[in-house]
C-alpha cells in the first residue's frame, strides 16, 4: 500500500461531512487526552511514538484493515514514521500534514446565509481550535469579527469575493487566541474597532466601539449594530447584523455560557455575565441566529459545518440561561471553570500590542482546545 499526506484541509471535509476516519494518535497521552482530532464518526487509538520506534507489529491487531487510517503527531516528522512502517504492512494510510499544529490553523469558510440587499454572511470555522470568525459582505465591501491571527485566509477570501475589507471588529480582548483584527485593518486600511472597556492598556490607537454604534457595509444598509454586552470581559460587545443574526462574542455559546474570569475578575464579572444574558439577550427577537466566537464540541456543527442556533431555543435548551436563581447562577458560574488558557495572560499582553512574539512562539501559545466557557 502507498503512503499519503493528508492536508488539514481534507480532515477537515471529512469532519464537515461526518465521514469515517481511524486517527492513531503518536503524540504523548497527556497531549492526546488533553486536545485531539475531534469528528463525529472518528475512532481513536493513542500510542506515543516512543513505543513505536523498534516496529509497529505490537499495534496491527488493534488497527482496522478495512479503513483509511490517519496519523497524527504534534508537527508532522513522527507520523510521517509511523506512516511509512503501517504502509510496509499494507495498511491504507495517510499521515495528517503539519501535525496538529496544522491543524490547530485550519478555518473553513462556510456561507451562513444571505443578507437583504444582496449581501452574505460567511463563517470561518477553525476546527481544531473552535474559535469561530466572520465576514460580512455587501456590494464591494466588508467587514471582519473577530479573525485569528492568520490574517491571509481573509484577506485572500476577501480578494476571491472581490470585495475590501473597510471594518475590522474583535467582540473583545481576547485571551485564548491571538487576534488578527489590527493587522488585517494594517493590511487593508481598514477601520479597526475595539471596546473600550477592554483597550484601558492597549498600545495601538484603534476606533472605540461602542454600545449602540451603526456601521453600515457596502451602498446599502447591512448594518452591525454594537450591544454592550458584559461579562466575559468588561467590554465584551455583541453585534446583530442585519436585524437577522446576533454574534454573541464569547458570552453565549450553543452549549455553554462565557466565563467571566480570564482577566481574575469572576467574582466581579459574573453580576455582568447574568444581566447581559438574562436581561439584555432576553429583550431582543428570539429569531436572531445566534453566531458565537467559539463553539465547545464537534456535536455543535450543524449539517452544512456552521455553528448557530436561533436565540429562542437557546432559552429553550442552554442550561446556563435557565437558572432562576442568582446565587446558583454565581456558583455555577465560578466553580465550574475549566483550566485556563494555554498561555492566555501572553495572549492578552499580544492583543494589547505589549508584547510582539515572533510567529512561531505564537503558534505555540495558542496550542491546546478552546477554554472560553463555562463547563
Amino acid at each position: 500500500m502507498s503512503m499519503k499526506a493528508m492536508t488539514a484541509g481534507e480532515a477537515a471535509k471529512k469532519v464537515i461531512n461526518r465521514e469515517e476516519l481511524f486517527v492513531l494518535d503518536v503524540r504523548n497521552t497527556d497531549d492526546f487526552e488533553d486536545w485531539k482530532m475531534e469528528g463525529e464518526r472518528f475512532e481513536y487509538l493513542n500510542i506515543p511514538y516512543f513505543d513505536l520506534i523498534d516496529g509497529v507489529e505490537n499495534i496491527l491487531d488493534k488497527l482496522p484493515t478495512d479503513q483509511e487510517i490517519l496519523v497524527v503527531c504534534a508537527k508532522e516528522g513522527s507520523s510521517v514514521m509511523v506512516a511509512e512502517m503501517l504502509s510496509e504492512q499494507g495498511l491504507d494510510v495517510s499521515y495528517l500534514q503539519g501535525g496538529m499544529k496544522a491543524w490547530s490553523e485550519h478555518m473553513e469558510p462556510v456561507k451562513v446565509g444571505d443578507l437583504n440587499n444582496g449581501g452574505e454572511l460567511y463563517q470561518f470555522v477553525r476546527l481544531g481550535k473552535g474559535c469561530l470568525s466572520y465576514m460580512v459582505i455587501c456590494h464591494g465591501e466588508a467587514a471582519v469579527i473577530d479573525a485569528t491571527r492568520m490574517t491571509n485566509i481573509f484577506t485572500e477570501f476577501a480578494k476571491e469575493k472581490g470585495v475590501e475589507i473597510k471594518h475590522v471588529f474583535d467582540t473583545h480582548l481576547h485571551a485564548d487566541h491571538i487576534s488578527g483584527g489590527r493587522k488585517i485593518a494594517e493590511q487593508t486600511g481598514g477601520q479597526y474597532w475595539l471596546p473600550p472597556k477592554d483597550a484601558g492598556e492597549v498600545t495601538f490607537d484603534y476606533q472605540p466601539l461602542e454600545d449602540g454604534e451603526s456601521v453600515t457595509i457596502g451602498e446599502t444598509t447591512i448594518e452591525i449594530n454594537a450591544l454592550y454586552s458584559p461579562g466575559h470581559t468588561i467590554g465584551s460587545t455583541s453585534f446583530v447584523v442585519d436585524n437577522s443574526y446576533l454574534l454573541s462574542g464569547d458570552i453565549l455559546f450553543i452549549d455553554s455560557i462565557g466565563r467571566p474570569d480570564l482577566a481574575g475578575m469572576a467574582e466581579d464579572w459574573v453580576g455582568d455575565l447574568r444581566e447581559t444574558l438574562y436581561n439584555r439577550y432576553r429583550s431582543l427577537s428570539e429569531e436572531l441566529v445566534v453566531l458565537p466566537a467559539h463553539f465547545m464540541i464537534i456535536d455543535e456543527l450543524n449539517e452544512d459545518g456552521s455553528v448557530g442556533q436561533k436565540l429562542g431555543k437557546l432559552f429553550e435548551e442552554n442550561h446556563g440561561l435557565n437558572i432562576k436563581d442568582e446565587g446558583e447562577f454565581r456558583r455555577v458560574v465560578t466553580e465550574n471553570l475549566p483550566p485556563q488558557p494555554n498561555a492566555y495572560e501572553e495572549i492578552r499582553k499580544t492583543n494589547m500590542g505589549i508584547i510582539t512574539p515572533e510567529e512561531e512562539e505564537q503558534r505555540e501559545m495558542e496550542i491546546g482546545p478552546n477554554r472560553c466557557a463555562v463547563r
